[in-house]
């Protein structure tokens, strides 16, 4: 989900990239119509995501969206986060950051979190909180030992809490 935005147009083209389907809409403007157009998507087949803390934060926390999608859906919801040990970064509310050339990324990725048709939003909420913090502090921590022999290139880093 990538909002109107110039953030959201920037995030959303860089979300192509990866190989997701950018659909227009927030948590505050067009939620309704963005996550129908993205359950559209996850029927067809595509990977959909969100920024988690939504368009005006707080910064890191969830949102309920990905639940709702999740439960209406059967789709699992995954979270990731990417640190970075040399950023540039912005001065706007969630002080977005933006990798300096040869800068080390290290990304984590949850387990998946299923959500049942009678799941509680409030229970998956947690849980996708839970693994959201997990994930960040985990790289946040480990962001210095990227590309060593403790965290080589390509090697797994999921999450199994």
């Amino acid at each position: 989900m990538s909002s109107d935005s110039f953030d959201g147009e920037y995030t959303g083209r860089i979300m192509q990239k990866f190989g997701f389907v950018k659909v227009r809409g927030s948590s505050s403007k067009g939620a309704v119509r963005a996550l129908l157009g993205m359950k559209r998507e996850l029927e067809q087949g595509w990977t959909v995501a969100f920024t988690i803390d939504g368009p005006k934060g707080p910064r890191y926390v969830a949102k309920p969206g990905p639940v709702i999608l999740s439960r209406a859906t059967g789709a699992p919801m995954v979270v990731f986060h990417i640190a970075l040990d040399r950023p540039w970064v912005l001065k706007t509310w969630d002080g977005c950051m933006i990798p300096k050339p040869f800068s080390r990324a290290f990304m984590r990725i949850s387990r998946d979190i299923p959500v049942p048709p009678d799941g509680s939003d409030e229970q998956y909420l947690g849980e996708l909180q839970s693994a959201l913090d997990r994930v960040r502090i985990h790289a946040e921590r480990n962001i210095q030992k990227a590309g060593t022999r403790e965290f080589p290139y390509g090697r797994s880093n999921r999450d199994e809490h």
